[in-house]
């Protein structure tokens, strides 16, 4: 008996679909690269397309599928779809960065973590649009244009991982892997209306730490099982990395199927860390409501504060690292960078090896500070993912003629409650719980737990998938 394919199906829900011979793996990337073509010219969610290679790999995966003796001699993705990020390499595909200033010359090799995804089955989709080296929360470039929102293509789908959210929200993949340096998994997953989980730095390890580990790969989906599930994926112990944990004792799918404790102690922020932000009433409205929830299930609010250094020390020690972090990108034609990277690259150029080693003391002596106000006050924090809607697209640009880095002024309210927790390292999610009544768009509230405790956030936001359904809206661009 063949099942239906419905673009929206989880890819847990595939792979199982897969290994008991209902649907094969040609069926689903045929149906990906449909939709892909009627969509993705308004939403501009790929920037780089291997139709071939893809079809190669889907027959492969349907020849294995039919030559396995067991459904259990399959990888747990095998025949599921995702697409990369292009910040990440893939062998034999281009990595642009989000650059005009980048090469067209294909990857030598994988990254780790693309490879990750190999053996786990998946199927490389293509590659997914993001900013200019991921640096604001919007893809506007001159490389890869504009990308759009699914729930309102006249607004940003948030980034950087811009179009790994358009992506899964339009149903042209049920999986998209994103990274986040600043916001950048949580931050499409609210303007787009999905669930995406930014692991605890070191978890999910590269070939390097990035960004001094305020960076990391996670992805983006529909559903808390398929992010579950991905997360045993990547979080593997890596002996040859700076630091790994060892291999978690029990799988986080398995973890978020557990009942959550008892009595949790639920903190909130609700103003803005950084002063002169206002907070969209259906931001706070997203908090609102999952604190009902929690506090209805027998958790406990409380009203301890988070220790938050000023303002003015965060953001010092963080872009000190951020812009030397980018600095290090090779590209053919440097002159063909944005000008608000380009500042960014030159400023990057005159810091010194001495402010470079204070700014990361510093910004350790500021994490410890706030996990360890955290570990003693809370169990866990629920924060507005963003301060504002999906902004319009273009609203970025504003001032930015006379000064390049009002771009990353005017990006503030996107990343004012999500970018303290790369500084921290600690895991935090993005869940769809509400949207809003006058524009119909979706709207993100973020959920914060301890370092290493990605167990009770999923256990957490399990039970608010059940309380406020999400996986079956749908935007309205991905209906035609």
């Amino acid at each position: 008996m063949r099942k239906s394919i419905d673009p929206f199906t989880p890819a847990v829900e595939l792979a199982a679909a897969i290994r008991r011979k209902e649907v094969s793996p040609v069926e689903i990337v045929d149906r990906c690269l449909r939709r892909m073509d009627e969509f993705d010219p308004r939403l501009n969610a790929f920037c780089h397309r291997a139709d071939d290679d893809v079809r190669k790999a889907a027959s492969a995966a349907a020849d294995a599928v039919a030559r396995a003796a067991t459904a259990d001699d399959l990888p747990p993705f095998h025949g599921v779809p995702l697409p990369i990020k292009d910040l990440l390499d893939v062998a034999g595909w281009p990595t642009t960065h989000g650059s005009a200033g980048a090469g067209q010359a294909p990857a030598a090799a994988s990254d780790l973590v693309v490879q990750r995804f190999v053996d786990a089955g998946f199927i490389l989709l293509g590659k997914t649009t993001t900013s200019e080296f991921g640096s604001l929360p919007f893809t506007e470039s001159e490389a890869l244009g504009i990308s759009r929102n699914p729930w309102d293509p006249n607004r940003t789908p948030g980034g950087s991982s811009s179009g790994a959210g358009a992506a899964v929200a339009a149903g042209m993949a049920p999986i998209a892997h994103a990274e986040d340096g600043g916001g950048s998994i949580r931050i499409p997953a609210s303007c787009n209306g999905l669930v995406g989980l930014k692991p605890t730095r070191g978890l999910v390890t590269g070939g390097t730490v990035a960004v001094e580990g305020l960076a990391t790969s996670g992805v983006l989906t529909r559903s808390v099982a398929d992010t579950a599930a991905a997360l045993d994926v990547l979080a593997r112990h890596d002996p040859a990395a700076w630091w790994s944990p060892p291999t978690p004792h029990r799988s986080f799918a398995t973890a978020m199927k557990t009942d959550l404790p008892a009595g949790l102690r639920i903190g909130a922020l609700t103003d803005s860390p950084v002063d002169g932000i206002s907070v969209d009433p259906a931001c706070a409205e997203a908090v609102s409501v999952t604190l009902r929830t929690l506090e209805s299930a027998g958790h406990h609010v409380v009203d301890t504060r988070l220790p938050l250094p000023p303002t003015d020390e965060l953001v010092a020690a963080f872009t000190t690292i951020w812009n030397v972090g980018g600095a290090g990108i090779e590209l053919a034609e440097p002159d063909r960078v944005e000008p608000h990277n380009r500042v960014l690259r030159e400023a990057a150029r005159a810091i010194d090896s001495w402010a470079y080693v204070e700014g990361v003391r510093k910004t350790q002596q500021l994490s410890r500070r706030i996990v360890e106000g955290f570990v003693a006050g809370f169990d866990l924090l629920v924060t507005p993912t963003m301060a504002c809607l999906p902004p319009p697209v273009g609203a970025w640009r504003a001032g930015t003629d006379d000064d390049p880095l009002r771009a990353l002024l005017n990006s503030y309210p996107m990343g004012v409650f999500t970018s303290v927790f790369n500084v921290t390292g600690q895991p935090a999610i993005s869940l769809p719980v509400h949207h809003d009544a006058a524009t119909g768009l979706p709207v993100g509230v973020q959920i914060v737990a301890a370092p290493w405790r990605e167990d009770l956030l999923l256990q957490v936001s399990r039970t608010l998938e059940f309380a406020h359904p999400w996986t079956d809206r749908r935007p309205p661009v991905s209906r035609g």
